[in-house]
C-alpha cells in the first residue's frame, strides 16, 4: 500500500483527484495539506484518518510518504516538487507543471537523479473522445497527418476554491490566462496525435472581453512540426462552450465535435461517427479521467520509466507557451520551440 499525501484541497483536489484515489487499493492519503482553514475543515470531512498541515511543507516534514499530489496554484509548484524529490517522495502535480524551462530541467535532473517519478496530470489523453482519436490516427485512419486544428470556447475561466478571488486570471500565481490554462491541455494532446516534436510557433495573445483581466483571455497559435502544421484557438471570451478539433491527413480527415467523432475518406467520400460522452467541454475536474493518471503513476512508481514520456510533454507544453509569449510579444513573429534534449 502506497502512502500518499495531498497538497491543495481545492476543487480540483475534492472533485477531481479524491474519488480517484479513493477507487484504488493500491494507493492509501494519509496526510492533507491546505492553508485555508475552511477547505482543512473540508479535507477532514473526506479524509477523517488522514493527518492534516497547514501547508505543504509541514506535511512534507511530519509525514511519512511514499509519495504527493500537489493540486495548489501554479506560483507554489516548483518549490513544491523540488521539497518532495529532496524527501526521496515521488510527485504527481496538476499542470501547469511549472512556467519555466529552467526550473523544468532542474526538477527533471533531480528526479531522474534520485530515481523517482515526477509526472504532469495529462488528463485529457484520458477523455473517451481523446484517446478514440488516437486510436483511429494509430489505425492509419486519416493516412500521415498534415494538419491539425483545435478550438476551446469558454465564456469565463473556471472558478476557483480560493477565499481571495480566481487565481487563474492573476498574473502572479497562474503565470498567464487562457493559453496557460487551456493551452497546456491541447499542447500534450496535439503533439501526440502529430507524433512529432515542434519546431516553431507564431501567436496573438489578446484580451477580447475580460479586460478587468491582468492576463490575456484569447490566444491564437500555429505551431509548425517536420511534416505538419497545427492552428489552435483559445478564448475565454466566447459566447458558447464547446470544443472543436479537426485531424488532417492524406488518407482522411477526422473532426471532433465536443462528443463525437466524424471521419471522412478522402478517397470514397465514406463516412463514419463514434458518439463518445462525456462532451470535452463538460465541466472541469474530470474525475473519470483521472483513474488512469492515477494508475500510470503508481506504476511508475514500482519501476520509474526509462524514458519519460510524460516529462518530454510536460517540456513541450512549457516550451510552447514560452515561444507563444515570445512570438506575440514580436508581434507573431516565428519563433523557434527550445527542445528536449
Amino acid at each position: 500500500m502506497r502512502r500518499g499525501g495531498l497538497i491543495g484541497f481545492g476543487n480540483v483536489a475534492g472533485r477531481g483527484h479524491l474519488p480517484g484515489w479513493q477507487r484504488r487499493s493500491d494507493a492509501e492519503l494519509v496526510a492533507v495539506a491546505e492553508v485555508q482553514a475552511r477547505h482543512r475543515e473540508d479535507a477532514a470531512m473526506h479524509l477523517p484518518r488522514a493527518s492534516r498541515h497547514d501547508s505543504g511543507e509541514a506535511l512534507l516534514a511530519h509525514a511519512a510518504l511514499d509519495f504527493v499530489d500537489i493540486c495548489t496554484p501554479p506560483s507554489t509548484h516548483a518549490a513544491l516538487i523540488e521539497a518532495a524529490l529532496q524527501r526521496g517522495v515521488h510527485v504527481l502535480c496538476e499542470k501547469p507543471l511549472v512556467g519555466g524551462l529552467a526550473d523544468l530541467r532542474r526538477l527533471a535532473d533531480l528526479a531522474a537523479a534520485r530515481r523517482l517519478v515526477l509526472q504532469t496530470v495529462h488528463n485529457w489523453h484520458h477523455a473517451p473522445i481523446v484517446r478514440r482519436t488516437h486510436e483511429l490516427i494509430a489505425d492509419g485512419a486519416v493516412g500521415e497527418i498534415t494538419g491539425v486544428a483545435w478550438h476551446t470556447l469558454r465564456t469565463r475561466p473556471a472558478a476557483a476554491a480560493s477565499d481571495e478571488g480566481n487565481w487563474r486570471v492573476n498574473p502572479g500565481v497562474a503565470g498567464g490566462g487562457v493559453l496557460t490554462d487551456h493551452g497546456w491541455h491541447v499542447s500534450y494532446i496535439v503533439q501526440r496525435w502529430i507524433g512529432q516534436a515542434p519546431l516553431a510557433v507564431s501567436a496573438c495573445l489578446e484580451t477580447r472581453r475580460h479586460h478587468a483581466f491582468a492576463v490575456e483571455d484569447t490566444a491564437s497559435v500555429q505551431v509548425t512540426f517536420p511534416a505538419a502544421k497545427a492552428d489552435i484557438f483559445l478564448t475565454w471570451a466566447a459566447d458558447t462552450r464547446r470544443n472543436w478539433a479537426e485531424v488532417s491527413g492524406t488518407a482522411g480527415v477526422l473532426q471532433l465535435h465536443d462528443d463525437t467523432i466524424v471521419w471522412q475518406s478522402r478517397r470514397t467520400g465514406e463516412e463514419q461517427r463514434w458518439v463518445c460522452p462525456p462532451p470535452l467541454s463538460d465541466g472541469s475536474q474530470h474525475p473519470d479521467w483521472f483513474d488512469a493518471v492515477a494508475a500510470e503513476f503508481v506504476a511508475g512508481m514500482e519501476a520509474p520509466p526509462a524514458s519519460p514520456t510524460n516529462l518530454a510533454e510536460a517540456w513541450w507544453c512549457a516550451a510552447l507557451e514560452a515561444a507563444a509569449r515570445a512570438s506575440s510579444r514580436e508581434g507573431g513573429r516565428v519563433t523557434p520551440v527550445e527542445p528536449w534534449a
